[in-house]
C-alpha cells in the first residue's frame, strides 16, 4: 500500500520545475503590451507581474487553441510548446507587482 501511495504521489508532481529565467527569455514581444517588467503602461493591457502561474498557463493555452478569442494573442503564443508557457508563467509569477 505505501510503496502505491508513494507512486500516486510522484504523479502529483511535476519531474521538473518551470524556469522562470528561459521564460524571460521568451517575453522580449511580450513587453510591447505587457510591459518590460509586466507592468502594462497602457491601461488597456493587464498586468502580467505576480499574476497566478496556473492562471497564466490556462490564458495562454486558451489563446493557443482558440477557446479565448484574441487574434493577437493567438499569434503571440502559438509558436511556444507547454515547457514555454510554463516557463513564461512562472518568470511572471516571480515579479513583483
Amino acid at each position: 500500500m505505501r510503496h502505491w501511495l508513494l507512486a500516486l504521489l510522484a504523479l502529483s508532481f511535476p519531474l521538473w520545475a518551470a524556469d522562470p529565467e528561459a521564460g524571460k527569455a521568451k517575453t522580449a514581444v511580450c513587453a510591447g503590451c505587457h510591459g518590460q517588467d509586466g507592468i502594462a503602461t497602457n491601461p488597456a493591457y493587464p498586468n502580467l507581474a505576480g499574476q497566478n502561474a496556473q492562471y497564466l498557463i490556462a490564458a495562454m493555452k486558451a489563446y493557443k487553441d482558440g477557446s479565448r478569442n484574441n487574434p493577437i494573442m493567438k499569434s503571440m503564443v502559438e509558436a511556444l510548446s507547454d515547457a514555454d508557457l510554463e516557463n513564461v508563467a512562472a518568470y511572471y509569477q516571480s515579479l513583483k507587482k
